[in-house]
């Protein structure tokens, strides 16, 4: 399966087009992000959003903006001027958040673990809930006899 997210920067604003056929709605526009190593250049790659996605991140996207995308990668052949064919990476986006977006979002109160203070008093017998016992489904399922 060809799943990806990247955290990148907006280094070329998005440009929207459409398709000759159909008339959908493209966006196309450079993202940067830093190379694995610390000497390492940041990488560049081309991302294309499509349809209503490609309207929004036209409308709410800008250069410089930083964002994380989730889509699949491609690579596609380019013929070049010196006779041979280049390929580039390039990736189509299926969704885009903006990191100011994620940043407000909160945790929920009830899945965090608390930190703060943790009560010594015992709870009450009708709070706790005995588990039954049951066998783990390792000791009941033998692994031989399954067909393959």
């Amino acid at each position: 399966m060809n799943h990806c997210v990247l955290m990148a920067e907006i280094v070329k604003a998005p440009q929207l087009r459409y398709t000759s056929d159909s008339q959908t709605p493209i966006a196309e526009f450079i993202i940067q992000f830093p190379g694995l190593r610390s000497d390492d250049p940041p990488s560049q790659l081309k991302a294309i959003g499509w349809g209503n996605l490609a309207q929004e991140i036209q409308e709410g996207y800008k250069e410089g903006d930083r964002v994380v995308l989730e889509g699949r990668l491609k690579m596609d052949s380019v013929d070049r001027p010196e006779g041979f064919k280049e390929k580039r990476a390039e990736l189509t986006v299926r969704r885009i958040y903006g990191l100011s977006a994620l940043q407000s979002l909160t945790l929920d109160t009830a899945a965090a673990a608390p930190t703060a203070s943790i009560s010594t008093q015992a709870a009450p017998a009708a709070a706790q809930t005995p588990v039954p016992a049951t066998s783990s489904p390792a000791e009941a399922t033998d692994y031989d006899e399954i067909p393959f």
